[in-house]
């Protein structure tokens, strides 16, 4: 599968997307979702158990999926460099421990970020389009992604406007993801749709289908900033979509729960889910991302128990 996506390739849409009415059309002829069923097989899939050597495989790979991610009011270059010191070398006692995929701040760390993981492969991600609201003019959002790729970001991570969604205004959307699309230039684009908000999987669904003809990299559930974030519900609903997406288009899009995955354990479940949904193609950091910040040291913790037999807990790893 090419990681990079012919324009012809979404060909077969191009009439949906011409007018705001075909377009709703399009979005209410998805199949309807089964919330039971949909719950239920996401449950069932996180009970699966994994072996020894499994394990050490999934806890590895879940570190190198990981934006390692800090979105306060309170952010300082100085805790941004730490938190790029630290993606590049997540554990100092173990020089074999992976990388994470990216460091994802707000666009006026984005240069001091990519000063930090110079060099190293790990990739700078920028929120931008007036993160978490997203309540401002294109113009506005246009400009914050610019400047976001300008100051070294090469992933960029916008808001889609949740108030013109749930309103039905599905083509000023449509454009408007199109149109950050377009400024971001070679930077690899990922979709928040804000899960929370959007109250209905039908919605959820929606929404992946509606980003994913726009031209998303990516697909996001959350801002990590709303009470619901990423659950494994929405998650598996979202792998159906990419997957569903990829059989009648051709182009693979990834994915990225983000908010409230804290765990190994949880982290485990999640590529589960990836591996019986979507498929192996997935497991693969450029298909698929944590969104994180405290998932990180529980790995690394994990990790430090598979190989010495001890739990070493938090003194040994660092904070930020």
């Amino acid at each position: 599968m090419s990681r990079t996506a012919s324009p012809a390739a979404t060909a077969p849409f191009a009439e949906v997307t011409a007018s705001d009415s075909a377009l709703r059309r399009f979005l209410h002829g998805l199949p309807g979702v089964d919330p039971v069923g949909l719950e239920a097989r996401a449950a069932s899939l996180g009970t699966r158990s994994i072996k020894t050597t499994a394990k050490a495989y999934a806890l590895d790979l879940a570190i190198s999926m990981i934006d390692l991610t800090t979105l306060e009011g309170a952010d300082t270059p100085g805790k941004v460099r730490s938190l790029a010191a630290k993606a590049v070398n997540p554990d100092p006692t173990d020089r074999d421990t992976p990388r994470v995929a990216a460091v994802c701040v707000y666009p006026d760390m984005a240069g001091i970020a990519a000063q930090g993981v110079k060099g190293s492969g790990v990739k700078v991600a920028s929120v931008a389009t007036a993160f978490p609201a997203g309540r401002a003019a294109l113009h506005v959002k246009l400009a914050d992604t610019r400047d976001a790729v300008a100051a070294g970001a090469d992933e960029i991570d916008m808001v889609i406007d949740r108030g013109a969604f749930l309103s039905g205004r599905y083509l000023q959307v449509f454009e408007e993801i199109k149109a950050v699309k377009e400024a971001t230039g070679k930077a690899r684009l990922k979709v928040i749709f804000e899960t929370g908000e959007l109250s209905t999987y039908d919605n959820i669904r929606r929404a992946s289908w509606l980003g994913m003809l726009a031209g998303a990299d990516f697909i996001k559930t959350s801002t990590g900033k709303v009470a619901v974030n990423a659950t494994p519900a929405n998650t598996l609903l979202m792998l159906q979509a990419v997957r569903d997406f990829r059989d009648q288009t051709g182009v693979q899009v990834g994915v990225k729960p983000a908010g409230g995955i804290r765990t190994a354990k949880d982290a485990i479940k999640f590529l589960v889910l990836v591996n019986e949904t979507a498929g192996p193609d997935w497991l693969d950091n450029h298909w698929f991302r944590f969104g994180a910040s405290s998932l990180l040291n529980d790995l690394l913790m994990q990790r430090q128990k598979l190989a010495t037999g001890r739990y070493s807990g938090p003194d040994y790893v660092t904070v930020d």
